[in-house]
């Protein structure tokens, strides 16, 4: 007996020992691990590798996923952990690393998540398993009060309401609606560090109900959309948003500077207007346009559509995150978080203007016979990386290149070529002319004829030149004439180009916009100062 008693006092105490261990790797590991939202993205994270655990449960319809296996890193974690089979739907540990960006993500369908495609992103992420067999402790971090004045710091935007107010919604449908975009702009969470908003009535003349800067407090704004009388006629959508546009983004309306511009428009139906060109004009403008469609046309009513695909023609970029369906606007509470979780997520915002999709750059090439035949094909691969970092399109950013010698030729102006493709094929096409150095003659002709055209336009304007030597002309007052057309000047010297007319030609401050190499295998790596030199002086001009 008193044998057997030892044994069992032997064994609870090995019992209990083995409890205690195990409690405290569980212990060490959630104090060492982060627990997060089902929403949180890579770019959330702050560290190379980071171990996190995911909640269970995660509404799989709302992950918003970008590739397969490497993840950009707007991607929701826990969302590309269960689409590449890390965990299940009841949540688990995941670790997650940090990896450069890529110039494609692929979309794929797994375990229930439908990634999407993207075509660029600056950074991305992997995720695979955490080994841990319990998990007992997870806690979570108390959330700092919300500061009701300042508002949702962490969702700074610039909104615009676009509702519904033509016959096809009605007066009945019309307030259901003000009580949804009331909620809406409720839990965004308004104050004077966080989202403003405003809002404009689309029927048959668009009518701005209030601006921007009119109201910095949600119950203001509730009030506001409150009172908001229905109009009715016809529901002139593409009027509405191309008005929306170009009218209620202005400084003088409360428009901030750096802020993300976003049209939230509210379809009944479907629009009795062409929408797909207002698209095309919000875009142009750096606006972010997301389409809430409710109650989609009925089969016996798409003959009256001028568009079936006015959608995905009118939002910001047909990839499924700018376009939410409701299938009623009755019971409309639980659409509410999703919507905000949109708004509020600044990286999928593709259309705001960046230094990416937001500038034009003329190459000045030197054609001299000091260059050569194989350093003049250096250049042409320096232009072409250089070229590939933008994001080219007919609203986005755009690229020529002229060749000189004694003479000048156009090789392409920013308006032949549309596409980053296109412009890749022309720049390797380019023939080499060789001759003398006249750089003035060639800055007047590039500033005249390829600048030119584009003054009024709303990319920032950009020079790059690219010389091996001597000027036989002046070089100041070209380049000069050309800073005082509104274009930015940088330098790139190779070999025997002499310093004083480099910085002669570069903006200011000179020594930031002054590039040199002994050799032309040196400028492949200046293709990323120079890249972060164009953005940095397109977000100088910003502030």
């Amino acid at each position: 007996m008193v044998e057997r008693l030892k044994a069992n006092n032997q064994k609870t105490t090995t019992k209990t020992t083995t409890l205690m261990i195990f409690r405290s790797q569980v212990l060490l590991f959630s104090l060492a691990s982060t627990a997060i939202t089902c929403f949180t993205r890579g770019l959330d994270l702050r560290k190379e590798i980071e171990d996190v655990l995911c909640p269970a449960n995660c509404p799989l319809w709302q992950f918003y996923v970008f590739g397969d296996g490497i993840y950009a890193s707007l991607s929701s974690i826990c969302g590309a952990a269960i689409h590449r089979g890390v965990i299940t739907n009841a949540g688990g540990a995941v670790r997650v690393q940090t990896l450069p960006g890529q110039e494609n993500y692929p979309a794929v369908n797994a375990n229930g998540i439908q990634s999407q495609v993207l075509t660029r992103w600056a950074s991305s992420f992997s995720v695979t398993r955490r080994w841990i067999t319990l998990i007992i402790l997870q806690s979570k971090r108390p959330k700092k009060p919300l500061d009701k004045k300042a508002g949702n710091k962490d969702c700074k935007a610039d909104i615009a309401f676009l509702i519904d107010g033509s016959y096809n919604i009605g007066q009945r449908r019309f307030n259901l609606q003000k009580n949804f975009v009331g909620k809406v702009a409720v839990m965004l969470g308004i104050g004077t560090e966080g989202p403003h908003v405003g809002v404009v009535q689309a029927s048959e003349h668009p009518k701005i109900e209030f601006y921007l800067k009119n109201f910095t407090a949600a119950k203001e704004v509730l009030f506001a959309i409150k009172e908001l009388g229905f109009r009715g006629g016809n529901s002139n959508t593409g009027k509405a948003l191309k008005h929306t546009a170009q009218k209620f983004f202005s400084l003088e309306n409360g428009a901030r500077k750096g802020i993300p511009k976003i049209i939230v428009v509210f379809l009944d139906g479907w629009p009795s207007d062409d929408i797909e060109e207002a698209g095309i004009v919000a875009r142009e403008f750096g606006v972010n346009v997301f389409i809430v469609s409710v109650a989609k046309p009925t089969t016996e009513e798409l003959g009256m559509v001028q568009d079936i695909g006015f959608v995905d023609k009118a939002v910001c970029r047909n990839n499924g995150f700018f376009s939410y369906q409701m299938p009623t606007w009755f019971g409309t509470t639980k659409y509410v978080k999703p919507l905000v979780q949109k708004l509020c997520s600044h990286e999928q915002m593709l259309c705001s203007k960046t230094c990416y999709n937001s500038v034009n750059i003329g190459f000045l090439i030197d054609g001299s016979s000091s260059v050569g035949e194989s350093n003049f094909r250096l250049m042409l691969e320096f232009i072409s990386n250089v070229a590939k970092a933008f994001e080219i399109s007919d609203i986005g950013s755009k690229i020529a290149a002229v060749q000189f010698t004694y003479d000048q030729r156009t090789e392409f102006s920013f308006t032949d070529y549309t596409t980053k493709e296109k412009v890749l094929s022309a720049i390797r096409n380019i023939r080499y002319m060789s001759g003398g150095t006249a750089t003035g003659d060639a800055i007047s002709f590039t500033t005249r004829n390829v600048f030119g055209p584009m003054k009024d336009g709303p990319n920032k304007n950009f020079l790059l030149v690219l010389t091996d030597g001597q000027s036989y002309d002046d070089v100041r007052g070209p380049a000069a004439a050309a800073q005082k057309a509104g274009i930015t000047v940088f330098s790139v010297g190779i070999a025997w180009a002499p310093l004083d007319d480099l910085k002669d030609m570069a903006s200011e401050p000179r020594e930031s916009h002054t590039f040199f190499t002994r050799e032309f295998t040196g400028l492949e790596q200046m293709v990323p100062d120079i890249i972060r030199a164009i953005c940095k002086d397109f977000l100088d001009s910003k502030q």
